[in-house]
């Protein structure tokens, strides 16, 4: 009795891992903002919006690999910071890849 418990617990937890969505190339949890290089090849000259107007990036995310940053660090042109009391609603990530062709992610929360 104990044993089919144990393996239908097993069986219940595979399952729900099975089903469950995998996060995408960008992910915004806890006020960090992730991308995930996803690819076989690294990006060059990434550079990531928040909500059209804060920047922020890295020179090179090498291939298969995450850069991750507080999205406090994200500035505008005239220098101001993210307020992260806002609500994230768009990412964009552009970059370009090791054989010069063009990287563009995007995450949209406004769309359904």
């Amino acid at each position: 009795m104990l044993r089919r418990l144990c393996l239908g617990l097993v069986l219940l937890g595979l399952l729900h891992a099975a089903c469950s969505r995998s996060p995408g190339p960008i992910t915004v949890e806890d006020n960090i903002l992730s991308v995930q290089n996803q690819t076989s090849s690294d990006w060059h000259n990434v550079v990531v919006t928040v909500n059209d107007h804060f920047r922020g990036g890295t020179p090179t995310l090498a291939a298969r690999s995450r850069m991750a940053a507080p999205l406090s660090q994200f500035q505008t042109a005239f220098g101001q910071h993210y307020d992260v009391a806002h609500p994230v609603f768009k990412v964009e990530v552009t970059a370009t890849d090791a054989s010069g062709e063009a990287v563009k992610l995007e995450l949209d929360r406004r769309r359904k």
